[in-house]
């Protein structure tokens, strides 16, 4: 009875491994949802080509974004108490009116559906925005807009580096231009928070497996380089020297014709030196 328990023990502990070294690779063949098969699911036929479901999240926040950055820059327009705050907001009226035709065309061409309300986070942006006054209003227009704007950057970026669609990827260059006008003149407000829009960058990115070292940071300035002159006793190398080029060979036709010319030099020196006698006459 104890053998055969000790046995049961046994088949039971080989089964218990056979399967947990089993189950990971049936689970990872057996996933879909990632890579190319969510591609292939989520893409949609059209007639200006494949249009992913990243196509689509792109349209949607281009039509999201003139929703409220465009009443945003007719506020700026009016309580910025800078000149370069009015044009800033300037830029964001112009630059989302053009946009926002351009969408709506996209969408209406590829029969998708867009959002006519900004979405709870925008709407909060804005009331913020209109909360504040004088300096802290224009601190405030300037760092809300410019970290929207980022956000949208990488976004516009990563569309125009991989969609098939040929409607998006022209979106894709006017936004770009639009957006990265926008980000200019945000940042000649001379208000942006670099250091603030870099941490909540570091925040919101997905911590790495394995970091990798860091680069040294900066040194001490080193201290002035001293001039060296060589030692008196240090033999320089000799100067490189090249040997003389040889001139080029000449053809059979070319000797021909400098002994042409030979010839008829020694004719005209032997002329030359010729002195006829002069006769006299017989009575002499």
């Amino acid at each position: 009875m104890r053998s055969i328990n000790g046995t049961g023990l046994i088949v039971a502990g080989l089964v218990a491994t056979l399967a947990a070294l089993l189950f990971p690779v049936w689970s990872y063949a057996d996933r879909s949802g990632t890579g190319v098969d969510r591609l292939d699911a989520e893409t949609v036929s059209t007639d200006f080509g494949p249009l992913s479901a990243l196509d689509r999240e792109f349209i949607t926040k281009v039509r999201l974004a003139g929703l409220w950055e465009l009443p945003a820059g007719q506020q700026a327009e009016a309580r910025g108490t800078t000149k370069a705050v009015q044009t800033a907001g300037e830029h964001l009226v112009e630059g989302h009116t053009f946009l926002d035709a351009r969408v709506r065309e996209v969408a209406t061409r590829l029969n998708l559906e867009l959002p006519n309300q900004p979405s709870s986070q925008q709407r909060g942006w804005l009331d913020e925005l209109s909360d504040a006054q004088g300096d802290t209003y224009d601190e405030k227009f300037a760092n809300i807009l410019r970290a929207a704007h980022g956000k949208v950057f990488s976004v516009v970026a990563e569309v125009r580096a991989t969609t098939r669609n040929s409607l998006v990827r022209a979106l894709a260059d006017d936004a770009n231009t639009t957006v990265l006008d926008h980000i200019k003149v945000l940042e000649g407000t001379g208000l942006v928070d670099f250091d603030e829009l870099a941490r909540a960058a570091a925040s919101a990115a997905p911590v790495p497996v394995t970091r990798s070292p860091a680069p040294p940071g900066p040194a001490e300035s080193p201290d002035p380089a001293t001039p060296v002159s060589p030692s008196p006793t240090f033999s320089l190398p000799p100067p490189a020297s090249r040997p003389k080029p040889k001139e080029p060979k000449e053809s059979t036709e070319d000797k021909k014709g400098k002994g042409r010319d030979k010839g008829k030099k020694k004719a005209r020196s032997k002329a030359e030196r010729y002195v006829p006698a002069i006769p006299r006459p017989h009575g002499e």
